[in-house]
């Protein structure tokens, strides 16, 4: 996956989603777009150079993970949110 594609920015309601699972550090099942899920706690939302990404932690490494690389993620609290572009 190249780094350099044009990023997408994720739909207001998919963000504040994630924005709350950050403020409750909630344990997420990230199903990204390659395939690859993983489980992680939300830590923070951050934005570099006009790309954001989730910080997440997975089993004590933090990650960084671009919003348009996640196809959905799930938590019993929020159901599971299949995230999409704005």
């Amino acid at each position: 996956m190249s780094m350099n594609d044009a990023y997408q920015p994720i739909n207001c309601d998919d963000y504040d989603n994630l924005e709350l699972a950050c403020q409750h550090h909630l344990l997420l099942t990230l199903e990204l777009k390659s395939g690859e899920i993983i489980k992680a706690k939300a830590q923070d939302l951050v934005s570099r150079k006009n790309v954001e990404y989730l910080v997440a932690d997975e089993a004590g490494a933090l990650r960084e993970l671009r919003l348009d690389k996640i196809a959905s993620f799930s938590h019993p609290q929020i159901g599971t949110v299949v995230v999409s572009e704005s």
